[in-house]
């Protein structure tokens, strides 16, 4: 590690503890050169996660682009800021466990499990432009599909 102050590479390291909620450790270091003390972290180098475009183009996935895609479905409806950047998160919690590589496939029925279950008017919307809905029969499928979901099956009687 360089020193900030004279850039000696040698130090020394005098406390040592987790940071972050424990996603990283905080180094207290002290300089051999000029004997002043500084501060590193370290973390864990998040694995890249690339996606594959439908035209086999790869892009290394951006999460803002999930917001972005959300935050237009649920335009003028009860869902907050941090809610949606739950979801983003945990969309790409998910493709991360699937591994470096996803396509935009995954990614967009991701978004709608996650959607499913936060909003169902938001869930339209994204799932309308996603599935590239063309007649109103479209809509009424997957509005068919949300109620099969929702409604619990009545027991028979008999």
């Amino acid at each position: 590690m360089r020193c900030p102050w004279c850039a000696g590479q040698d130090d020394k390291v005098v406390d040592s503890r987790t940071a972050e909620a424990g996603s990283s450790i905080r180094r207290r270091r002290e300089c051999l050169t000029c004997g002043r003390r500084f501060t590193t972290f370290e973390r864990v180098e998040a694995v890249s996660l690339t996606v594959v475009k439908r035209d086999g183009a790869k892009e290394p996935f951006d999460r803002a682009k999930v917001m972005s895609g959300v935050r237009k479905a649920i335009k003028n409806r009860p869902v907050t800021q941090e809610q949606v950047e739950r979801l983003a998160e945990r969309v790409e919690e998910k493709l991360r466990r699937k591994g470096p590589v996803v396509t935009t496939q995954e990614v967009g029925i991701e978004v709608l499990a996650q959607l499913r279950r936060l909003d169902d008017v938001a869930y339209l919307r994204f799932a309308s432009v996603y599935k590239d809905f063309q007649e109103l029969d479209d809509f009424e499928r997957e509005v068919g599909l949300l109620l099969q979901k929702r409604v619990p099956s009545r027991p028979r009687s008999g």
